[in-house]
Order: C-alpha cells, then structure tokens, then sequence
C-alpha cells in the first residue's frame, strides 16, 4: 500500500463528507446513530470474535497485562457502547444555536453562531470502545472524523467500523463521515497530522510518548494534555473532615488516571493534625508518600522527596507531600509545576477559595471538591473526547462544544455602512 496515496484519498472523502455531515439537522444525525447502537447490538458475536484475534495477537506479541485488560471486548463494554451511543442521541446538538444576538447602533444585529470544526482526526491506542465514543461525538457535532486506532486493536477497530457504517447508511449520511484507518503502518500516522488541507484538528488519546510524538511533528491543529500533575492544597482553617476526604478520594479513588492527585500541599498551620490521619489511610491504601523536610518532622517513616517528584506524574499509588507556608506558596508551587490539568483547594474562606480559582493556571480549578471529577460526564457533557490544557477554544474536559467553532452572523435588513 502506498501509504501516502491511502492517506490522501481518505482525507478527500473526510472533506467531501464533512460538508454533508455539517449541514445535517440533528434527527438525521441521531437516527445514524441510534441505528449504529442497533448495528452493535446485531454484531455482537462478530466484534466478539475480531477481538478475541486481537488479543490472541497482542499475547502473542507481548502486550503488558493491563493493555490487553483495555483491549478486550467483553459483553458488559459492548454494552457500555450501545448505551453511550444512546445517550449521545440525547444530548443537545451545538451546532447552528446563535446567542449573544445585540442590535448595533446602525441597526444591524451580530450574534455568535455554532459550527463544526470540519474533519477531526483521533490517534488513539488498545480500547478499541473509542472508536465508538469518538466517532460518535464528532458526528453528533456534524464533524467528519479519521480513526487510526492503535495496531493491537485492528481487528475490533474495523469489525466496529462496520456497524458505523450501517448506522451512517441507515440515516442516509456518506459512510466516509467516519472512517477508521485500515493500515496499521505508523507512517500513517506521519500523514494524518499534516494534512492541512483535508484535517482541522488532531485529538491523541494515549500514553505520554504517543502525544509528545504528535505535538511535535504536526502541523494541524493538536487538542491534547501531556501530563495530569494535579494538587490538593489543605488551607489555614480547612475543615478536617472535607480535608480527610478530599484528599483521599482525589488520590485512591484511581490511581491511573489523568485526573488524580499527585502532590498534597499543607498548610504549615493544620499540618500536624491532619497528616498522621492521612498518612493512616494512604497507608492502608497502599499508596508510598514522598515528603519533603518538613512533612518529615510529622512523617518521619516517609520516603524523602526530590526535585524530579514535584513534576512527576506518577498514575501509580505514590504521593508527594510538602507543607507550605500558606495559600501564595501554594499557588506558586502549584503555578511552577503543575501540567495546567486540575488542582483543587480545601478552604472554608471565600476569599482565598476565590483568589485560588483567580491565580491558579489550570484547565479546571475546584474548591472543596476532589480532583477525579475533572471529567466530561462529571461535568455534565455526556461525554468527552478527551481534555485540554492548551489554551485555545477548548480547555479541559472536551465535549460536544469543544468540537464546534464560531462564526458571527448579522442580520440586517437592507442595511448600508454610511
């Protein structure tokens, strides 16, 4: 296969199709995919079967036990899919709305109204249920979308691809509003993120190494995050108990996610009567503290920090600790650290709750809330194609909006510039 030529030709259908999808009126695109859903639901045995050769081939291969835990196809995911694939019927369709419409002294009115972002490629590995989450969110916000799903899951990604198909086909929409990319040659990959003039945007879902290789080489558009180091700060005064619980949900809930806790700041002034309780738990949790010299005084069986752990994102159970002198060594620790993912202050005053959201430079700021709700269902988006801490027109968790753009409109009335 000329790899090149393949790419090509797929994002001239993406293009061609775009202008389809991005004019279609929601029934059209609920009804594609709702008969995707049903599509699925016929399908099971085979997606079934295409995966089982998926993860045959990925044991094979060496696949690590936890990405082959992410690759299987079992009947309770399949079954997350349909569902999702529901609920995103439900959800409310961005495109089109106008708002903040305002007469102009001369007459004329100029408002904002939603469009697509035209055709979004996704560069993701192993789940293959991403295929379906993506596919469906780009098109419930009349986008065209490229998959290229990861080599592991080739099989499942074109098995699913199928059943998209007859769900586009069934509501009358191009097929090639979602194609999923059938070469599992990485210089596929090389292509997709620098066609200008067929892609407008490029969404990496996967492992560090994987989003550095995009931002770096592409020259579309990237929506994307690097790392989630993300804070919980325990202010002067914070109430213990919402502190205890914070603290250790932000932490424990998960320990492999973007949005997990991995440095707890302290004030100096309720350090000692809230550490030995936490440490209590994080211990029973299994979860390694690394604290610094002060926390060491409180903590003395703790491992020592260094430098390189106030940086690290660790999606594993460790923990950094460092108490500070209050809420301004916070936030600049937090400022000169973090990734700009989610950070999070325990504080019963308003005022540093307010200066906390202010000063902090984060895609999601919270005050007395744990940092494992930086998601998009959390956030009530229905879902999430993925987070964003760039600051473009799309910053943290990334929903059906995030896919949209605006333009003005104005409406006049034989109006004329005098």
């Amino acid at each position: 296969m000329d790899v090149k030529q393949y790419m090509a030709e797929v994002g001239r259908k993406a293009r061609q199709a775009s202008r389809v999808i991005g004019a279609a009126d929601s029934g059209v695109k609920n009804r594609a995919l709702i008969a995707t859903a049903e599509a699925i639901a016929e399908s099971r045995e085979e997606l079934i079967e295409a995966n089982k050769l998926d993860m045959v081939n990925g044991a094979a291969n060496g696949l690590e036990p936890a990405l082959l835990d992410r690759l299987e196809l079992t009947p309770a995911r399949i079954d997350t899919m349909i569902e999702g694939l529901h609920q995103v019927a439900l959800l409310s369709d961005p495109i089109g709305a106008i708002t903040d419409l305002n007469y102009q002294p001369s007459g004329i009115q100029v408002g904002s109204m939603r469009v697509p972002l035209g055709v979004i490629g996704i560069i993701y590995e192993s789940r293959p249920n991403v295929t379906v989450e993506a596919a469906s969110l780009c098109l419930k916000s009349g986008n065209a979308t490229i998959l290229r799903g990861g080599s592991e899951a080739i099989q499942s990604n074109q098995a699913i691809a199928k059943c998209i198909g007859k769900g586009l086909s069934a509501a009358g929409l191009p097929v090639d509003c979602v194609q999923v990319v059938e070469t599992t040659d990485r210089a596929a990959v090389g292509e997709l993120i620098t066609m200008n003039e067929f892609v407008d945007v490029v969404v990496p879902r996967g492992g560090k190494g994987l989003i550095e290789r995009i931002s770096k080489d592409a020259t579309v558009t990237v929506i994307k995050h690097l790392d989630g180091i993300c804070h919980v700060f325990i202010d002067d005064g914070a109430d213990l108990e919402k502190s205890f619980a914070v603290a250790l949900n932000s932490k424990t809930q998960r320990y492999g996610t973007c949005n997990t806790m991995e440095t707890l700041l302290v004030a100096k002034s309720v350090a000692s009567r809230i550490l030995p309780r936490l440490a209590q738990a994080y211990i029973e949790a299994g979860v390694e503290m690394r604290a610094c010299a002060e926390t060491l005084k409180i903590l003395p069986d703790c491992t020592t920090a260094t430098e390189e752990d106030w940086s690290t994102e660790y999606l594993a159970p460790i923990l950094s600790i460092k108490i500070v002198d209050g809420l301004s060594e916070a936030i600049d620790h937090i400022n000169h650290y973090s990734s700009q993912h989610t950070d999070t202050i325990v504080t019963e005053s308003y005022s540093n709750g307010r200066r906390f959201l202010r000063e902090v430079d984060s895609s999601s700021v919270m005050v007395n809330a744990s940092t494992r709700f930086a998601d998009g269902f959390e956030y009530g988006l229905g879902a999430e194609i993925g987070i964003s801490t760039d600051k473009i027109h799309a910053r943290g968790p990334v929903g059906l909006e995030g896919l949209t753009s605006k333009k003005y409109v104005v409406l006049g009335d034989g109006h004329v510039r005098s």
